[in-house]
């Protein structure tokens, strides 16, 4: 007779199939089994509605500052009309090259910083991956330019790590100058305050300092340590490319609003756009940088006027963002060709 279908000698034919598992819910090795998956499902959960819980928190704030700037708009709408009216087309012109001069500034910063870091990249390449990537920060959210930029880099044979590394380098270096560049140029009595934050900017620009910080950083989350760390000199060149892309930035709020005075120009943008960034919860701090400016203004402008002045502003800089990112891309296809 055929033994096929019949049960392994010694085995218990009870009727339950053999899964590996015990009647206490554990594994043949005694490790339980039971609600593990269950557990991970609602720490994924957890997970997933804390990241839907910021992003809407993310987007509340936008409605929110684009709220109060619409009604500021309307509430000020012949002022704004005047001001826009007044704005002159060949000036406008010469904004934008200082725009384009400015975030090529920033560009050259990043590109100190990676090249320091141990990996120079050629101009061309440089300036696709950084314009490229910084599209993403009209996107809500801190995280898109640098994923842009990791992305793009890897492909240039950059690790990833010296990517973030140099973009989240980025951000202190140009708090810290834009807050002293406020400081010389809007003075001591009305911005003083400030100064106070200057003292802890530059200890964590200090190259041992950051090299520690990175260091850190990438051993919790079981990274290689950075090969090339951080040199002072590659720190005060970054830091001399900051300063020139706030003055060319100045200059194109001067060419905005030229009985402002250049000097007022320089300091004035500095001060919305630090302010601005810092609530990073909002794309390009959208909203903020406009409500600091026109408070900033307010010396020299009346309300309306200096609505028009700092919409124009944010609407000259999102020009030369776009204009920067198409020409590097073109020029990076050129290179290729």
């Amino acid at each position: 007779m055929s033994d096929e279908g019949a049960p392994d000698e010694g085995a218990p034919d009870d009727g339950t199939p053999d899964d590996g598992t015990r009647d206490d819910g554990t594994a043949d090795d005694g490790v339980p089994t039971d609600g593990a998956p269950e557990a991970e499902a609602v720490a994924l959960g957890a997970g997933a509605g804390r990241s839907r819980v910021r992003r809407l928190l993310r987007v509340g704030f936008l409605l929110v500052a684009l709220g109060f700037g619409a009604w500021a708009v309307a509430s000020q709408w012949d002022g704004v009309v005047a001001g826009f009216a007044r704005l002159n087309p060949a000036l406008l012109a010469g904004s934008l090259v200082a725009v384009v001069a400015a975030l090529l500034g920033a560009m050259l910063t990043w590109r100190t910083l990676l090249a320091d870091l141990g990996s120079p990249l050629e101009f061309r390449p440089a300036t696709k991956v950084f314009f490229v990537g910084q599209l993403g920060k009209y996107i809500p959210g801190t995280v898109w330019p640098v994923l842009a930029q990791m992305e793009m880099g890897r492909d240039l044979g950059v690790p990833k790590a010296r990517s973030a590394a140099a973009f989240f380098l980025m951000m202190p270096i140009q708090l810290a100058t834009g807050l002293l560049v406020t400081l010389v140029t809007l003075g001591w009595d009305r911005y003083g305050g400030l100064l106070l934050l200057v003292p802890v900017l530059l200890v964590l620009l200090e190259p041992k300092v950051i090299n520690g910080v990175i260091g850190f950083g990438l051993r919790k989350l079981g990274r290689e340590p950075l090969e090339h760390p951080l040199t002072r000199r590659g720190m005060l060149t970054a830091l001399c490319w900051a300063l020139a892309g706030w003055a060319c930035y100045g200059l194109h709020l001067y060419f905005v609003l030229p009985e402002a005075g250049l000097v007022f120009a320089v300091g004035a943008f500095a001060l919305s756009w630090c302010l601005g960034i810092m609530t990073f919860v909002v794309p390009a701090g959208a909203g903020v940088r406009e409500a600091v400016m026109v408070a900033v203004l307010a010396p020299v402008l009346d309300s309306g006027a200096a609505i028009a002045v700092a919409l124009c502003s944010r609407a000259v800089i999102i020009v030369g963002d776009l204009i920067c990112a198409g020409l590097a891309g073109i020029a990076a296809r050129r290179g290729r060709a």
